[in-house]
């Protein structure tokens, strides 16, 4: 299903009156989250298409983008006139391929996180070559963001004993239950967040990358950025942007970190469409 037809099935306007004839289409990804489905993204993002559709002055409607073929369509096309999307290199690509427009990043950034069993014996990053390593699926984001940052610290994945898991949440049952020593988490992910509550040791934090980025098609002006840059700044100033922000479940929005977005796609050794730097 192509990205017209869930518009016609799925799109819903938030902003009650018209200004311009032209809707505008906000496609939100979530990457490969579980139990998501249209109707719960329009309502965990209905209220930021608010926002936004007030500081553009025309009605912005939310279009869940379920498959990355179809967001990376949706920007190819110029379909999607604004795109909310993890994982961060789809959006770093409508930069770089599509010429789309940085907006913001969501607040905290993201962060490769090495996880090490609580009676470890391991004490340092150096330690983990020739150790059991436990990832997410070998083309998922986290994992070249991952060997990214192992690759900088003198660590190919490539000559390492990885295993592969789905889930995140797999990598964190792989290494409490001995079927690895060493695990690579999102640092925004739920099982990363559950691995620190409940005592797990986080041997490495990596560099910070945006995450969750928004961007824009190639036609808005500089006013229409700037406006909504604002908007998005001042989101934690009142009640109503507060409770935007908690329903997307981010602190607020970083609008400073266009350069560091568009490195990206380098850092992770990616050319062309590929990341080299997890594959063998």
């Amino acid at each position: 299903m192509n990205l017209r037809s869930l518009l016609v099935m799925g799109t819903v306007a938030v902003c009650a009156h018209q200004v311009q004839a032209k809707d505008l289409i906000l496609g939100v990804s979530e990457g490969t989250s579980g139990g998501t489905d249209h109707a719960r993204v329009l309502l965990k993002y209905g209220g930021l298409a608010k926002v936004l559709s007030g500081a553009l002055k025309t009605n912005v409607n939310v279009v869940f983008v379920r498959e990355f073929a179809q967001l990376e369509e949706g920007m190819e096309t110029g379909r999607l006139d604004l795109a909310l999307a993890r994982p961060s290199d789809f959006p770093a690509r409508g930069l770089r391929n599509y010429g789309y427009q940085y907006v913001a990043t969501a607040k905290p950034d993201g962060q490769c996180f090495i996880t090490i069993p609580k009676n470890s014996p391991i004490k340092s990053l150096a330690e983990i070559k020739g150790k059991k390593i436990v990832m997410p699926e070998k083309i998922s984001y986290m994992t070249k963001f991952c060997a990214a940052e192992l690759r900088n610290n003198g660590i190919d994945i490539n000559k390492e004993a990885v295993t592969y898991v789905r889930e995140q949440e797999a990598v964190s049952f792989y290494i409490t239950n001995g079927f690895g020593q060493v695990g690579a988490l999102a640092s925004y992910s739920g099982a990363a967040k559950k691995w620190v509550k409940e005592g797990g040791q986080v041997l490495h934090k990596s560099v910070t990358q945006p995450f969750f980025p928004l961007i824009a098609e190639k036609s808005f002006d500089k006013a229409a950025i700037a406006s909504m840059q604002r908007a998005l700044l001042d989101l934690p100033n009142s009640a109503e942007g507060q409770a935007v922000l908690k329903s997307i479940g981010i602190e607020g929005f970083d609008t400073g970190s266009e350069a560091k977005l568009r490195q990206l796609l380098d850092w992770l050794g990616c050319k062309g469409g590929e990341c080299v730097a997890a594959q063998k």
